[in-house]
């Protein structure tokens, strides 16, 4: 491990000297992921992209990706495209990724069953905001606003994910 991983830990998300509160899957934490099941994977997981609302925020670091009206992400095994950023129309379920909400305002992706998603394995682990402390996800990470904000644009491209 090193300061620029992303490391669960029984109080919160640790990264570069800090500790965030944080919040997990529902389901827990799980080796045994699968599609529904509202655990978080363990694991070591790879940072493969970032997010973001451009009419909510300025560009969080020079990788990020916009997200316009038409993107979503498949969470449909049977979809060719499972486990995908995707745009509309779209014909299997899906995640609107541009949500009302702040909760995908800001993004980061992880490589959980991704490039080559095995079908039924659970879609996408991201890093996003929370509803509110305490509250858990579906699966994904889940941070406060401002501690979201502030990691972003200090991940390089060593840091993983570690739960």
């Amino acid at each position: 491990m090193t300061p620029y991983d992303l490391v669960l830990t029984r109080t919160g998300l640790r990264f570069m000297g800090r500790v965030f509160p944080c919040s997990i899957g529902r389901g827990g934490l799980t080796e045994a992921k699968h599609e529904g099941d509202g655990a978080t994977p363990k694991g070591t997981h790879g940072l493969v992209g970032m997010l973001y609302r451009p009419d909510r925020m300025p560009k969080p670091a020079d990788w990020a990706v916009p997200i316009g009206p038409p993107d979503l992400w498949s969470d449909d095994p049977k979809d060719e495209d499972y486990n995908l950023m995707v745009r509309a129309p779209h014909a299997f379920s899906h995640e609107k990724l541009r949500r009302a909400d702040p909760l995908y305002d800001l993004v980061i992706l992880t490589n959980w069953n991704w490039p080559f998603a095995e079908k039924g394995a659970g879609s996408a682990i991201f890093i996003h905001q929370w509803r509110r402390a305490g509250y858990p996800t579906e699966g994904c990470i889940g941070l406060p606003r401002a501690s979201l904000h502030w990691i972003a644009p200090r991940i390089r491209h060593q840091t993983r994910l570690i739960i």
